[in-house]
């Protein structure tokens, strides 16, 4: 019974992003309450209370009674949505109990679907709002009471009801519709075989694979944790195959799939998010995001390139490669392109996001459609697979939903008690307008604050906390929201709450701080990348089309020089000295200016040649060498 409440709630949920993408948004308020109540339904049914306990007779009832007060609260809402936006009402003590049924719903699925960090931060801000009256010094405020939090929180826009549920449910929702669709009509696989074709045969191959297929899957879920969970049960198990070693695996199965997150086009929700906060338009965010991403999945993979030569790590066999004709087929091939070129068309017509998605998911769509039935596959079959991703998307709105919401709640009582602005004026303080300091201290914040919160929520927070430091300093707001936000996705791979790597780790069933401090390696450009951003504002594309390609270079440099020194490549036979030279390299790329970024090239360049000349020969492991070996010097 569970389960077909289960997929009829989810078949509706994604019946309404995808009627919301087609026609559009209709009254704000309405669309929010029912997008809000489908979300946390499906929820209570996906995620029971005492799921296999002894007590989930009780769990039955409480279920039951949070869902009446869900249908009760949201259902309020969206048939008084006139009044409560035209006359913003007195909160009554009914309006006060269907709240308390709202926040106790949506904070206990956050808790059931992701631990109890995230619901305890929430918490602590509704107190923070309730006792700042309390609280001495510059942090304390004059305490707010309760009718007025209720009137807040659930009598108007600026509570739950707020913009960011309304990203969710349009924009967000629409994205991760196509990304279902396109997943379900054979996408997943295509990416699968892709990455195989393109990186299976070159020194450590299988960690390739993994980094671009994770990569490709990021593009269109947006979620760390899901991409691990996807792609890690086919890459990770490979590796192992192979010899790798398990945290190697695991580190590199958990970077990849962060790399998901700031990649273009979704930047794990977040770069609709950013757009909404900042003003600015979606294209504007993905292009700004565009070069730090190729500068982070260049540095993976020039990392494990030279980690797999030091180590002698096996490439994919040749029995296990798709050969590209199956790969190019245009069965496969041209249902993706099909919806990439309908969500581009969307987007370059300048039609809404939500609305070049349902594009991409028309074409997706037809396109599938048109090659299964060429192919012979029934239309009971066809249809069965399409349903089965509109119910997918569906049931992945269901945390992405849940979380916005609590997050949305979290916001309302930072503006409401001030204490965005009152933090962002005490770093300033305590950096004394050093933009250095004021972004290590920032940096730190951030990675604190994200840890054991999915990526969206985690840059929500840091973003209304965190941004308005740097900026207050000087920053562009843009570059400022691209600093934190990528500082709070940093935080899934960061012990010692990195809930990707604890994924990773429990798909090659090793200790996951081992697997940690091999994603921290991995991942160490992007530590960085933050504070490139800084110095070269113009790889977020500000000023001329010179100072984008200059900086382009000087990042290029950095990341290439960067990536050896982590892997500890071998290039002269001398440690000290390789460590100096590249530490060289480094500094000259984080130098302002074409001499200094010309002097780092020469310096890489010499060093190449160097090892070109006077380095032996690394042996062929595509075959029988047996890697993993962490103890073998470079070849």
């Amino acid at each position: 019974m569970r389960d077909i409440l289960t997929k009829l709630l989810a078949f509706a949920l994604g019946g309404l992003i995808l009627y919301t993408s087609a026609v559009g948004p209709f009254e704000s308020l309405m669309q929010r309450a029912l997008f809000l109540a489908l979300v946390l339904l499906l929820g209570l049914t996906i995620y029971p209370l005492g799921k296999n306990t002894r007590w989930r007779s009780i769990g039955i009832v409480v279920d039951t009674a949070l869902a009446a007060g869900v249908i009760v609260s949201c259902g309020y809402v969206a048939m008084h949505h006139e009044r409560i936006l035209t006359e913003l009402p007195w909160a009554t003590p009914g309006d006060m109990f269907l709240t308390g049924i709202l926040l106790v719903t949506i904070l206990d699925l956050s808790r059931r679907a992701i631990g109890v960090i995230f619901p305890l931060m929430v918490i602590a801000g509704l107190a923070y709002a309730f006792l700042g009256s309390m609280i001495p010094g510059p942090l304390g405020h004059r305490g707010f009471g309760l009718a007025f939090v209720t009137e807040t929180i659930y009598l108007g826009d600026l509570g739950v009801w707020g913009m960011l549920v309304g990203v969710a449910a349009t924009t967000i929702a629409a994205f991760v519709l196509f990304g279902c669709m396109l997943l379900h009509t054979g996408g997943g696989q295509a990416f699968m075989d892709l990455a195989l074709r393109v990186s299976g045969r070159s020194p450590g191959g299988a960690a390739k694979v993994a980094t671009v297929a994770s990569g490709l899957f990021g593009m269109v879920s947006g979620s760390a944790v899901a991409n691990v969970a996807t792609t890690g049960n086919f890459t990770i198990p490979m590796m192992k195959r192979l010899n790798y070693p398990a945290p190697f695996a695991a580190g590199v199965e958990a970077v990849a799939s962060t790399g998901g997150q700031i990649a273009p086009p979704i930047l794990g929700a977040a770069a609709f998010i950013m757009a909404e906060i900042l003003g600015e338009s979606y294209v504007r965010i993905a292009l700004a995001a565009l070069l730090p991403a190729l500068l982070f999945y260049l540095g993976v993979f020039l990392t494990i390139h030279m980690v797999a030569r030091r180590r002698q790590l096996r490439v994919v066999p040749a029995e296990d490669m798709p050969s590209w004709t199956n790969v190019l087929r245009p069965a496969r091939i041209v249902p993706i392109l099909a919806a990439l070129g309908g969500l581009f068309y969307g987007v370059l017509t300048g039609r809404s996001i939500q609305t070049a998605a349902f594009f991409g998911i028309v074409m997706t769509v037809v396109s599938y459609t048109l090659f299964a039935l060429l192919a012979g596959t029934g239309p009971r079959e066809i249809l069965s697979r399409l349903l089965d991703g509109v119910t997918d998307a569906g049931t992945g709105m269901v945390i992405i939903g849940v979380l916005l919401a609590g997050a949305q709640i979290l916001v309302a009582m930072i503006g409401m008690t001030g204490i965005g602005v009152t933090l962002a004026g005490l770093i300033v303080d305590v950096g004394g307008q050093s933009l250095p300091l004021v972004a290590l201290i920032v940096g730190g914040v951030c990675l604190v604050l994200g840890m054991g919160i999915p990526t969206t929520a985690a840059y929500v927070l840091v973003a209304s906390v965190l941004a308005p430091a740097l900026t207050q300093i000087g920053v562009e707001p843009l570059v400022a929201h691209l600093f934190v936000f990528y500082f709070a996705t940093l935080s899934v791979i960061t012990p010692p709450v990195c809930v990707a790597v604890f994924v990773a780790s429990g798909i090659a069933q090793t200790n996951w701080l081992p697997a940690a401090l091999e994603a921290v390696r991995l991942a160490a450009a992007i530590y960085v990348i933050p504070f490139l951003l800084l110095i070269y504002p113009a790889l977020a594309g500000f000023g001329s089309w010179w100072a984008i390609v200059l900086a382009a270079c000087q990042g290029v440099m950095f990341v290439i020089a960067f990536s050896a020194l982590m892997s500890r490549v071998s290039i002269t036979g001398r440690p000290l000295a390789d460590i100096a030279a590249l530490t060289i390299a480094v500094a000259l790329a984080l130098t302002p200016g074409w001499l200094s970024t010309a002097a780092a090239f020469a310096v890489l360049a010499g060093l190449y040649v160097y090892h070109h000349r006077h380095a032996p020969h690394a042996p062929d492991n595509s075959a029988g060498c047996q890697g993993a070996r962490t103890g073998e010097s470079s070849p």
